[in-house]
């Protein structure tokens, strides 16, 4: 399976393709992304996953389900270093949904691993918000989330990431949230959602571009200070 997602991701690029890919959302049969996160951490067999073990185990969820499982950690408390683990990939995913490719890894990402159990702890806070959130979306806004305007949105969601991965204080929630809401939309096809996490996006990136000028003009006065 992780080579069939390799494979993909090299080869394909089309927008018919990747919308395909990343949900079926009148597909009754198919489960909430909630449960399957469940039933993954009921393995109590396993002492660590690896990213394209989780790829595989998603089967299909899309490159939206895998942006909102690597964002959603830095939006609750996770152990210390996650987001270190998590940031690549999600830098990566980011980008494959500007470009409209299918979800792929390269090994040097995709064979890292995190504790089992530091995953069970960030599915298990994570599983009622997203069931409760889940619940609220449904496909409407059809153009809002159309394989144009998902590129468009993945830009955005790749500028999210960046400044995710910035040691800005207390600087990444805000970011990583809007990117939450942007992944649930494109993955259940909401385009109301979609719009929401754009706006919580833009105004992210402004509150982050304030604190990162306040930090600079601190420390200029800091040196002014020091050389006076």
């Amino acid at each position: 399976m992780v080579a069939t997602v390799a494979d993909a991701g090299r080869e394909s690029t089309a927008p018919e393709a990747s919308k395909a890919w990343d949900s079926d959302p009148f597909n009754p049969a198919r489960k909430r992304l909630s449960e399957v996160l469940l039933q993954i951490t009921a393995d109590e067999s396993r002492s660590e996953i690896t990213l394209n073990e989780l790829m595989t185990l998603l089967k299909g969820r899309g490159r939206a389900a895998l942006i909102l499982l690597f964002a959603l950690p830095n939006v609750l408390p996770a152990p210390p270093g996650l987001s270190a683990v998590l940031g690549l990939p999600l830098l990566y995913l980011c980008t494959q949904m500007m470009l409209g490719r299918m979800p792929w890894l390269p090994g040097f990402i995709g064979n890292r691993g995190m504790p089992f159990q530091a995953f069970v702890t960030i599915v298990q806070r994570a599983a009622s918000i997203l069931a409760r959130a889940e619940r609220m979306l449904r496909p409407r806004a059809a153009w809002l989330v159309a394989p144009r305007s998902e590129r468009l949105l993945g830009g955005l969601a790749l500028i999210l990431a960046v400044v995710v991965t910035l040691p800005i204080p207390l600087g990444n929630m805000l970011p990583a949230f809007a990117i939450c809401l942007l992944a649930l939309g494109v993955l259940e096809r909401d385009g109301l959602w979609a719009g929401i996490g754009a706006i919580v996006g833009v105004a992210a990136l402004l509150l982050s571009a304030a604190v990162v000028y306040a930090m600079l003009r601190a420390a200029l006065l800091i040196l002014l200070g020091a050389f006076a």
